[in-house]
């Protein structure tokens, strides 16, 4: 959550939402089939207008662009793979952004825009896998595939295009049944779930058959696909929601066989570079996690050294840290800690919280009262309203604090009828943080080394900046299997502070 209004308006949304088309959030399943690889279409000045006016506010929703050695690197490698696509003549027709995000995504737009974020970036262990992350983006475009996604976006605006689930949750079209399958996250990730199994393995060929042009191993398209299968199985372990379907799956319920269609695609015996020892040198000391400039999740806990914030969620509940909100996630409830315009009057600033959580064809909800409350010195109010959906009544709570300044933070909160106190721990563990406490909160950072005699994977995986699950941490960072065995020189990634 950075430190500034953290809730996009719904009309600048929707902008962004028009222009958005790829994300590997979205990435699809289906059985091998040949790849329609027609030619592409060059950027056109229309392309090229619609991406730079996306740009920027597709920078600021995903933490800002990274600058620096490692996205230069990144850079050089995106628009190596893109030239392979036909959209452009040269690599100056491309702009190629790695984000400061610490969510596992990468998209492109129209205008020879392409996006892959650190916290991806990371979880991948050569270039090839990079450069077939950013080739499938790219394949989207090239397929023009857009057109379908902005059609199908406007037809589901119903969500505010970029806004919180929790928005369409008191709509009456959705409800609680709906949002208890999903996750607050960045509202791209929203967007990306709907290309279709026809049109995402039509990416992930034209992905391989970029690479190939190139030179990269195909099979990268299989390996990486495999870490993000991994990966999403083990945040849904750690966070005690194994049922959970992975974000980048969740319309198409097989990742094993995404897996194996990549590798049929390239060819087992393929060949090709990979460049492991260049990747990642390239990308070496990369932020890892959360920014402490837009807050630090550790367990249920929320901590924001800038906005001198901390609050702890319930027992049962995660946290996803967003540059716009926090996300707080369990059975029994959803909610969402974010801020918004104050004026120093926090009834009005209540006022405006719930007005936000509804569209303009619904009816307004509202509570009929609001209450006072000192939460650790700092004065709060709060309301609870009930709403009708189509899953039933529901309870929506507001609870907001005035942190002096001219700054105001809040929880917006659904629950089931009657089930609205739930969060009440959560709501009274909001507190400043001191000075000292602000300082001590630090970065976690990627870090490669080199496997010495006497190195094991759990001697290795002990040095991880984690004290839950570092030994499945570290073996899914590195593409590593449970009987993996180490050689001296071998290079691998850790997580330090």
């Amino acid at each position: 959550m950075a430190a500034k209004r953290h809730r996009i308006a719904l009309k600048s949304a929707a902008a962004v939402a028009g222009a958005l088309v790829a994300g590997v959030a979205g990435f699809g399943i289906e059985p091998v089939r040949a790849a329609v690889e027609s030619a592409a279409q060059a950027i056109s000045p229309a392309d090229k207008a619609q991406g730079a006016k996306a740009h920027p506010e597709l920078v600021a929703e995903f933490g800002g662009k990274l600058s620096g050695p490692q996205a230069s690197y990144v850079e050089g490698v995106g628009k190596t793979i893109a030239l392979q696509s036909g959209l452009g003549n040269a690599r100056s027709d491309f702009t190629v952004t790695l984000l400061n995000s610490s969510v596992n995504n990468a998209f492109a737009i129209p205008g020879g825009y392409v996006y892959v974020t650190r916290q991806l970036t990371a979880l991948m262990n050569n270039e090839a896998e990079l450069a077939g992350v950013l080739g499938h983006e790219v394949g989207h475009v090239a397929a023009r595939h857009s057109a379908k996604r902005q059609q199908a976006a406007t037809r589901n605006s119903v969500l505010g295009a970029l806004g919180s689930v929790l928005a369409g949750a008191v709509l009456g079209d959705s409800g609680f049944g709906r949002l208890g399958q999903q996750v607050f996250s960045q509202g791209s990730q929203l967007l990306t779930l709907k290309f279709s199994r026809t049109q995402e393995l039509e990416a992930d060929n034209l992905g391989i058959t970029y690479l190939r042009r190139a030179g990269y191993d195909p099979r990268a398209m299989a390996t990486v696909l495999e870490s993000l299968a991994r990966q999403n199985a083990l945040d849904s372990q750690l966070r005690g929601s194994g049922a959970e379907v992975p974000q980048w799956a969740s319309t198409h319920p097989d990742p094993a066989s995404r897996v194996r269609t990549a590798l049929t695609r390239a060819g087992a015996g393929a060949t090709g570079l990979t460049n492991r020892d260049k990747f990642l040198a390239g990308i070496d000391g990369l932020t890892y996690d959360d920014d402490p400039h837009q807050g630090l999740v550790e367990g249920r806990k929320f901590t924001h050294p800038d906005l001198r914030v901390s609050f702890e969620a319930p027992d049962g509940f995660y946290l996803v840290n967003s540059t716009k909100s926090v996300s707080i996630s369990g059975q029994s409830g959803k909610a969402e800690f974010g801020s918004a315009a104050f004026d120093g009057n926090l009834d009005r600033y209540v006022a405006s919280v719930f007005a936000g959580l509804t569209s303009s064809n619904s009816a307004q909800v509202s509570p009929q009262t609001l209450e006072s409350a000192t939460v650790n010195g700092i004065p709060a109010r709060y309301g609870v309203a009930r709403a009708q959906t189509s899953s039933g009544t529901v309870d929506v709570t507001v609870f907001a604090y005035d942190f002096g300044g001219g700054k105001a933070y809040h929880f917006s909160a659904i629950t089931q009828a009657g089930n609205a106190g739930v969060f009440n721990s959560m709501f009274r563990s909001v507190r400043r943080i001191s000075t000292a406490e602000a300082g001590a909160v630090k970065p976690r950072r990627l870090a490669v080394v080199t496997v010495k005699a006497g190195d094991t994977v759990q001697s290795l995986a002990a040095r991880m900046a984690y004290r839950d699950a570092p030994v499945d941490r570290f073996l899914v960072l590195n593409g590593l299997q449970p009987d993996a065995r180490l050689t001296p020189g071998q290079k691998i990634k850790i997580v330090t502070y």
